[in-house]
């Protein structure tokens, strides 16, 4: 395993200052189906550049777009990472935190990153639950909620195929028997297929969706490292999206070369996948753009030998220039380090332009870039099943003017009444954001 250098256990020692060098593109250079890609810059210190986890001040809450507003649909929730929607309007969250993972902490890196996620609001234990949040009187606001699973494991993606409500834990894909209108699961849960876990775990979050006829499962796992450097063998079935047979339990690589894949959806005009990806990190503020990109079966993109098609990592050793040569490079990079994992196309939105054809995508935020990046909503216009122009803010002012987050943005949906919903795991809340009135 790399080892982290003394300077840098000395400097977080000092209490975790922002260190390392800085940025010296814009986040937009970074941006757009052809981002600007300057030479990496690997420096003794990594940049470590951490925005502490407050909470939102009485009153307070995100900045939204010009034609929208904002209001908390739930409040005092436990972490809430991930959201979906049932058919009759009850919105599904998942309340959940990264499990024990030993083998990750061990070592001067480990505990560098303990550090980090600990200042980041990212290491109180998982409430491991999915809670049903209901707004019977279609107000705005859940006026009711109730325990729907528990006794989960570091849940996070969601998906009903008739009447299978499938969960991926971090470790294997369940299912439950569902009926409308149900507020309370009780039955055990049944398991579909194991998936990669266990006490090295370095990427631990699993989301799951359907095929539109409901006969596949596409799972996301991300990568056991930023770039293998706990060797190959460590990420076996790792940074891919996997393809799982609802009848049988068998699965294949859908895609692969996909360092930290999170939210996925099926774009409506061409029906195709898409993906929002975590890029690497520790080669600058400046790389490496995370992206989104529609996902092509037997795709190869990139990691860990290359990023953004095919340019080389020369940390990974031993290279793969063949594998290198087939690296597809993605569709529209979303800035460097923005860490975006919430993405849905806002078919069945009824917020106003510019946000009528496109994605919307959560970007929860950045630890190594100065200054920050991400810690925001964005929207990605498309055409004919492409982006096509600049992203557009949705909601902002998550850091307030100390660089403290108030709340960090992830999962995002439409609801029923086509509003978007995002989940704010250091908030606590679940944001609802509509065309103002």
């Amino acid at each position: 395993m790399r080892t982290i250098p003394l300077v840098l256990v000395i400097a977080l020692s000092g209490g975790l200052a922002a260190c390392g060098e800085t940025s010296r593109l814009q986040v937009s250079d970074g941006t757009g189906p052809s981002p600007q890609l300057p030479e990496p810059n690997k420096t003794l210190v990594p940049t470590l550049n951490i925005a502490p986890a407050i909470g939102w001040p009485q009153g307070a809450k995100p900045v939204a777009a010009t034609g929208t507003q904002v209001a908390a649909f739930a409040e005092d929730l436990d972490h809430p990472r991930w959201l979906y929607v049932l058919p009759n309007g009850d919105v599904l969250v998942a309340e959940t935190n990264a499990p024990p993972k030993p083998e990750d902490g061990k070592g001067i890196r480990g505990w560098v990153m303990k550090k980090v996620m600990g200042r980041a609001g990212a290491t109180v234990p998982s409430p491991n639950r999915i809670t049903l949040l209901r707004d019977k009187d279609h107000d705005g606001v859940a006026e009711t909620r109730t325990v729907f699973v528990q006794n989960l494991n570091s849940p996070f993606g969601m998906t009903l195929v008739g009447n299978d409500l499938y969960v991926a834990d971090t470790d294997r894909l369940v299912r439950f028997h569902y009926e409308n209108g149900d507020t309370q699961i009780k039955s055990p849960p049944i398991k579909v297929i194991d998936l990669p876990g266990g006490p090295l775990n370095h990427h631990w979050t699993k989301n799951v969706i359907a095929s539109k006829d409901g006969s596949k499962l596409y799972v996301t796992v991300g990568s056991n490292s930023n770039v293998a450097e706990n060797g190959m063998d460590k990420e076996e079935g790792r940074a891919a999206i996997w393809e799982v047979d609802r009848a049988t339990g068998q699965h294949r690589i859908f895609a692969s070369g996909l360092r930290n894949p999170n939210g996925m959806a099926w774009e409506p005009s061409t029906g195709a996948l898409w993906t929002a990806v975590n890029e690497r990190d520790e080669i600058g503020s400046d790389l490496v753009p995370d992206y989104i990109t529609s996902v092509k079966d037997g795709g190869f993109y990139g990691w860990p030998f290359s990023y953004y098609g095919q340019h080389v990592d020369i940390r990974v050793e031993p290279q793969n220039p063949e594998l290198v040569a087939k690296a597809i490079a993605p569709d529209y990079a979303v800035g460097p380090h923005t860490a975006s994992l919430g993405l849905t196309f806002a078919q069945n939105s009824k917020l106003p332009a510019p946000f009528t054809q496109g994605a919307f995508i959560g970007q929860h935020g950045s630890w190594n870039r100065k200054p920050h990046s991400g810690y925001k909503v964005i929207f990605v216009p498309f055409s004919a099943g492409k982006p096509a122009g600049k992203p557009v803010e949705v909601l902002t002012g998550f850091l307030n003017d100390k660089e403290q987050a108030m709340g960090r943005p992830v999962g995002v949906v439409i609801d029923q009444q086509g509003d978007l919903l995002v989940a704010d795991d250091v908030g606590n809340k679940v944001w609802r954001v509509s065309a103002a009135r």
